[in-house]
């Protein structure tokens, strides 16, 4: 059987990654640039399979090498393939990753749609609006002629007490009277409390 032929340098056997993480744990720098050199392109992969946004890939890239550099002395041979727990570190955090953008702009819909909502209840505002509308007419009609006309003229129209009292052709002193009664009146019928 003959031998392959390889143009160039004779391809390198693939590094232990398995001994290479036990360094690492060791702390060994030689061994963690060994390891990066061995998984950074797969960790990047998984990261932009899983985030399809070049950028984002790469921080999580990031992030998970440098977690490998932290966590390796936590890493068990007999539960899996070195290359398999780094890769699994990659897709937890990019899945993370894609948890936390997608919690970040549910937030943003709802502060939006907070900013947007009126601080009341428009129709329920209207109904209140018209229902004490229409309990100040019931209780303008139990005032006297003279009381309604005052009131009106007063409070509606925006006359003073001598301009009411001209416009009535009445002295002054009976229209603050009636003025006063048909105040009076018109804070019992409302039940409003003084």
């Amino acid at each position: 059987m003959k031998e392959p032929v390889h143009i160039g340098t004779r391809p390198s056997a693939k590094p232990d990654l398995q001994h290479l993480l036990h360094e690492v744990a060791l702390g060994d720098q030689e061994a963690f640039a060994a390891v990066y050199d061995a998984v950074a392109g797969s960790v990047l992969g998984v990261a932009r399979a899983v985030l399809r946004d070049q950028a984002q890939s790469e921080e999580v890239a990031q992030e998970v090498l440098v977690e490998v550099w932290r966590t390796a002395p936590r890493y068990r041979p007999e539960l899996g393939t070195a290359i398999n727990w780094i890769l699994t570190l990659a897709h937890r955090r990019a899945v993370d990753r894609v948890r936390s953008v997608e919690a970040a702009a549910a937030r943003d819909t709802r502060a939006a749609l907070l900013e947007h909502r009126p601080a009341y209840d428009e129709v329920s505002e209207q109904v209140e609006t018209r229902l004490e509308q229409e309990q100040v007419r019931r209780c303008l009609g139990t005032l006297t002629e003279l009381q309604r006309q005052s009131v009106t003229l007063a409070y509606y129209r925006g006359l003073t007490y001598r301009e009411v009292a001209e416009a009535l052709a009445l002295p002054l002193g009976t229209v603050k009277t009636r003025l006063r009664d048909g105040l009076i009146r018109l804070r019992d019928c409302l039940g409003v409390t003084a």
